[in-house]
């Protein structure tokens, strides 16, 4: 299969297999610049996991804003976003909004849930609302919402990833009403009071996820199909993806439901 991917396809099939795998039931004419878009994201999210420290991340953040607002650059990713924008099949002021949501990411963590769920709409949200209107989705608004879910879906599966290299991104006060703090989730402290945080933040994306499922509005949402299984088994071991969601995200696309 990898003979038959471009670049841009082999790229997000090794980085992003989820957004890779619900790709596939997209057009195929609108494939290769939906595999640039999910490239250009992953780019942005690597930002702060290969930096060393805040700034630099936001310094490449600022050179992605750059080759965004037109300046030419030479770069695997770079070149066919820079194409895709100056054929008018990717829209900048989207592109824009995905790096200003990474920014938070440079920062001190999030005070509020607030905050967090702000962070996770201007990412992952966007990222799906901007796939749905490459993909010529009519209902934006609840793609923002299935990818919010999304994201939440993927924060809680990366917290001992995260915290096995130093760093939490969950909320503070969902933390501390259940006598948490950052640190604790850092050192593995605490894992009962901490399930029960996850849980607690789980039930919000499961309330995302239903009150914007139903019909399916564009093969961009289908990324909500794996949320919804990885919502409801926060707990569990985390681990690779299984036939049993792979057949889920088929049976979403075959049906016309989320």
């Amino acid at each position: 299969m990898t003979a038959l991917l471009s670049p841009m396809g082999i790229l997000v099939r090794r980085h992003d297999p989820d957004r890779f795998f619900c790709a596939l039931f997209a057009p195929a004419t609108q494939r290769e610049v939906l595999f640039t878009l999910y490239a250009f994201n992953h780019e942005l999210a690597r930002a702060r996991e290969v930096a060393s420290e805040p700034m630099l991340a936001l310094i490449r953040l600022q050179w992605w804003r750059e080759v965004v607002d037109g300046a030419s650059k030479r770069h695997e990713v770079a070149t066919p976003l820079s194409a895709a924008i100056a054929q008018g099949l990717l829209v900048a002021e989207d592109l824009r909004v995905l790096i200003d949501g990474r920014e938070a990411e440079a920062g001190d963590g999030f005070a509020t849930t607030g905050d967090w769920l702000a962070y996770l709409d201007a990412t992952a949200g966007r990222l799906m609302a901007a796939a749905g209107r490459l993909l010529r989705a009519r209902d934006v608004g609840r793609l923002r919402a299935l990818g919010t879910a999304y994201g939440i879906a993927g924060q809680l599966r990366s917290v001992g990833v995260l915290a096995r290299a130093g760093r939490c991104q969950l909320p503070a006060d969902a933390l501390a009403a259940a006598g948490l703090t950052t640190h604790d989730v850092i050192a593995h402290r605490e894992p009962a009071r901490l399930l029960a945080v996850l849980r607690g933040l789980a039930a919000q994306g499961q309330t995302m996820l239903r009150d914007a499922g139903g019909r399916l509005p564009s093969a961009a949402a289908l990324p909500a199909v794996l949320a919804r299984r990885d919502l409801r088994r926060i707990g569990a071991p985390v681990g690779p993806r299984r036939l049993g969601d792979r057949l889920a995200v088929v049976a979403a696309a075959i049906l016309g439901r989320i």
